[in-house]
């Protein structure tokens, strides 16, 4: 079975790195039906739920693609290394950014698709450190933390 896993992982690796606002309908080909997807930001049950959310994340951006450093599958569990590189008009002019984070994704066997979906970023460096005032602020405690 892990050679099956594998394959789930690879083919939601390739959708990942193709991902844009108008191919979203890819997302189908990866997720199962009952997908929970979580962020430090949401929780989304359901394919249609995560349809919505994608749309809505996808439209208030100028540009967003992933970049996939590691995946490391175990049975039916899988931990993916990415750096996001995106902009956002609001966030420091639209210039370009990148994120950092990882994924923690859940295999169910029978259909081959994720049923599982967690991320972990560091929200503060993607939305507040982007802002004028608060981003400034918050570089300046991180500094002072002796980050």
């Amino acid at each position: 079975m892990i050679t099956t896993n594998n394959t789930v992982i690879n083919t939601f690796i390739e959708v990942y790195c193709q991902l844009n606002k108008d191919n979203l309908s890819l997302i189908n080909n990866v997720y199962h039906s009952d997908i929970v997807f979580e962020d430090p930001a949401h929780k989304v049950v359901g394919i249609e739920a995560l349809q919505g959310y994608f749309k809505a994340l996808y439209c208030n951006i100028n540009d967003c693609h992933f970049t996939i450093h590691q995946a490391v599958v175990e049975d039916n569990h899988a931990f993916l290394q990415w750096t996001m590189t995106f902009s956002h008009p609001k966030l420091q002019q639209g210039k370009q950014r990148t994120l950092d984070g990882c994924t923690q994704l859940t295999i169910d066997i029978e259909q081959q698709r994720i049923i599982y979906h967690r991320d972990f970023f560091d929200l503060g460096a993607m939305l507040y450190e982007g802002l004028p005032v608060l981003g400034r602020v918050i570089k300046l405690i991180k500094v002072r933390l002796g980050q």
